[in-house]
Order: C-alpha cells, then sequence, then structure tokens
C-alpha cells in the first residue's frame, strides 16, 4: 500500500492526537495507517483503531482519494474477524458511504460492493450481504442497469421477507418501486410502495426514510395525473427533508411548484417561492419552476421554450418534470392554436406560424395530429400551404335518442323470446 510506512505506531490516543495535529493531510493520513498496523488486539487497541478507521476515512475523503477507501477495506478484512460483527458493519457502511460522497465514482461503488458482497457470503456475514446488496441494487438503478438491479432486488426480496427485517424490507420495497416505475411498470411501481408502506407502518421509520416514502408516493400519484394528492405528498416529504437538511428536500420543493402549475394554479407559485421555507431553497432548481410558472400565466409558448432552452439541466434532464411538461406544453400549444384558427374558415399555415412565433413544419405536424385526435375539424392543403376549417357538424339530437329506444326494445324483444322458449319447452 503506497500509503503505508514499514513501522507501526502505537494505537493510542497519543498517536491519534499526533495525527490531528499534523500540519497536513497527506501526513495525517501517514500516521493512521501505521497506526492500523500495530499488531496489538487488546480491547483499548481495538477501539483506538476503530477511530483510526473513521479518522482516516474522513481524510481520505477530503482528498478525493476514492481507489484509496477500496483498498483500506480490503486491507482491513483481518482486522474485522477481531471485532463484533455490528461494528464490522458500521465501518463497512461508513466506508462505502465516503466513496459515495466523492464526485464521478459510481463505477467504482459498483465494484466496491460487488467485492463486499463475494467477501460477506465467504464470510456468511448475511446482515452485511443484505444491507450491501440493497445498495449495490441502488447504484444500478443510478446507472439504469435495471435488469440486473431488478434479479438482484428480487432474490433479495424473499431472503429478507423469510428473516423479517423490516427496516431493510421497507429499503428494498421502494427500490423495487422506483425500479418498476423506471422502467414504467406503473401497477408494480405501485404495489412495491404499498408493501413497503406496509412494512413501514409495523416499526419506527426514520424521517429521512418517511420523507422518501412520500416523495415516491407523490411521484406515482403525478403520473396518474391526480395532481393535488401528489402535492401533499410532496409537501410531506419537502417538510422532512427540509427540518434534516437534506438536499432531497429542493426536488421535493420543485415537484410541488410543478403541481401547482399541472393544476392551473401557476400564480400561487410566486408565493410558494417567497415562503420562508422556500427562501431557504432558491436557486436553478427554483428559478426554472418560476420561468415555467410565468411562461404559463402568459399562456406564451414563446416563453416556455425559452425557460426549456435556459434551465435544460433542471427541467429537461429530470426525468419526473420533463414528462410532466412536455404533456404541459403540448396542451398549451393546442389551446394557443384552437384561438388562433378560430375566426378562420382557411388559413394560411405561415401566418399561423408567424402569429405563434414558432418554425412552420412544427406547427404542420400539430395540427395535422390535432385533426387526427379530432381537437377541430378540418384538412390540410399542402399544396397551397393553407389550413382549411370545417364548421362542426351539428348532431341531431333525436337520433341517439333514437338508437337508444331502438336497443330497449330490442332487449324487451330477446325477454320475451327466452321466456316463450321456456313455456314451449
Amino acid at each position: 500500500m503506497s500509503s503505508m510506512e514499514s513501522s507501526y505506531l502505537p494505537a493510542t490516543t497519543e498517536s491519534i492526537a499526533k495525527a490531528q495535529e499534523a500540519k497536513d493531510a497527506s501526513e495525517s493520513i501517514s500516521i493512521l495507517y501505521r497506526v492500523l498496523q500495530d499488531p496489538s488486539s487488546s480491547a483499548e487497541a481495538l477501539r483506538t483503531k476503530e477511530l483510526a478507521i473513521t479518522n482516516l476515512t474522513n481524510y481520505l475523503t477530503k482528498e478525493n482519494q476514492a481507489e484509496e477507501l477500496r483498498n483500506l477495506l480490503t486491507q482491513l478484512r483481518p482486522f474485522f474477524s477481531l471485532i463484533p460483527k455490528a461494528k464490522t458493519a458500521k465501518i463497512v457502511r461508513g466506508i462505502i458511504d465516503a466513496v459515495a460522497k466523492i464526485p464521478g465514482t459510481s463505477e467504482l461503488q459498483i465494484s466496491l460492493c460487488k467485492e463486499m458482497v463475494e467477501w460477506t457470503r465467504a464470510e456468511k456475514r448475511t446482515f452485511l450481504r443484505q444491507r450491501v446488496e440493497a445498495r449495490l441494487a441502488a447504484l444500478l438503478l443510478e446507472n439504469q442497469e435495471y435488469t440486473e438491479a431488478l434479479t438482484l432486488l428480487t432474490g433479495l426480496i424473499k431472503e429478507v421477507r423469510r428473516l423479517d427485517d423490516k427496516l431493510l424490507l421497507v429499503d428494498i420495497d421502494l427500490l423495487e418501486s422506483k425500479l418498476h416505475f423506471s422502467l414504467r411498470n406503473l401497477p408494480k411501481a405501485k404495489a412495491s410502495l404499498t408493501a413497503a408502506r406496509t412494512a413501514a407502518n409495523a416499526i419506527y421509520v426514520p424521517p429521512a426514510q418517511q420523507g422518501t416514502i412520500d416523495l415516491q408516493s407523490g411521484i406515482l400519484h403525478a403520473e396518474e395525473k391526480d395532481y393535488k394528492t401528489a402535492y401533499s405528498y410532496f409537501f410531506e416529504a419537502f417538510e422532512a427533508f427540509s427540518a434534516l437538511e437534506d438536499p432531497k428536500a429542493i426536488f421535493s420543493l420543485k415537484y410541488m411548484l410543478l403541481c401547482k402549475i399541472m393544476v392551473n394554479q401557476a400564480d400561487d407559485v410566486a408565493g410558494i417561492i417567497s415562503s420562508k421555507a422556500g427562501l431557504k431553497y432558491l436557486g436553478p432548481d427554483v428559478d426554472a419552476m418560476k420561468a415555467v410558472a410565468d411562461a404559463y400565466s402568459k399562456r406564451s409558448l414563446k416563453y416556455f421554450e425559452t425557460a426549456l432552452r435556459d434551465y435544460k439541466s433542471q427541467l429537461e434532464e429530470d426525468p419526473i418534470v420533463h414528462r410532466h411538461l412536455s404533456s404541459l406544453y403540448d396542451t398549451l400549444l393546442e389551446q394557443n392554436l384552437c384561438r388562433l384558427i378560430e375566426p378562420y374558415s382557411r388559413v394560411e399555415i405561415a401566418h399561423i406560424a408567424e402569429m405563434i412565433e414558432l418554425p412552420v413544419d412544427h406547427v404542420e405536424k400539430k395540427l395535422s395530429q390535432m385533426i387526427l385526435d379530432k381537437k377541430f375539424a378540418g384538412t390540410l392543403d399542402q399544396g397551397a400551404g393553407c389550413l382549411i376549417i370545417f364548421e362542426d357538424p351539428k348532431t341531431e339530437a333525436i337520433f341517439p335518442a333514437t338508437l337508444e329506444t331502438i336497443s330497449n326494445v330490442g332487449k324487451v324483444v330477446d325477454s320475451l323470446y327466452m321466456r316463450s322458449a321456456k313455456i314451449m319447452a
């Protein structure tokens, strides 16, 4: 190991203090590695080594030495046989969490988790293995490796249900719900979320986890266009994350604002942003939703497209926001086009495109789609570049009533025939 020295330092509080007083991080790291080399296995030495591991993990994280953290985890394996399994689990998960704090390490985290799963399986450490596997499934989901994540979770859920580990079960069911949602399987996503809620009702769930359940509930309700219920779930999640100062709070706030826009209450967005809770999270994400709300209030497609272009990473690269804004954009475009073509019976497509400030081909494509969807009666004369609008054919009220009467008479005749057949028999 590059950071190891040939001579060890005694595992005492003085050695730890010496590491903390070192003039730079690399010297502190070097001292702590030497402390870990102490062959002593007394209770005091083991406690000091645990402290040294915690400090060393912090230093390596600050220095962004992800590979060194991975090597540390491998080097500590003999030490793990000397300490209780619960402490081993805490150290392993602490180091994996530390690697996660270093940007651009998702591939390293996946390979590290796979290594630890193999080691825990060989050492028969079931409790730790299940938690590392759950972490691995979450990483695979983030990396969009859905098939592998689903295979891993399917086996893990059966095993954890058998052991009735409720807290881990909540985590895994939530992961499965997110995975099915990513695969666009809404019924299974809802079923997994219900299972997570059922398990959560039987135990004390930490606020962060309860917030995650509420966030996922909001996402699924929004997907079903039930934006009012979704808003209430996002609000609950926002309050939980905000109290914990969790970075997920900004996403909850963003989705709350999205729900307000989707239920035609875009004017409420400014009020939520300027509230005491909202002011804490001012930034690009909130600005993006404010720009969309302004565009929607003004019914302006130009402002809407400007917002999508200016805040691309906050709007288009967030799959949940992007999905709902796409339908919102379509609705807004249809409303604008219907309003513009209303006075005409025949109008040039170029003229409509000029009024709505969009490319001609884009407008033409949308108009043809609206005609096929029966949003209005008309046809496109592409030779002349015109849209011809027909008057809505008025349906006579008597015809549906006549059809209904004939249908009812038919039912009566069938009923009489059945009765006469029984009498004849």
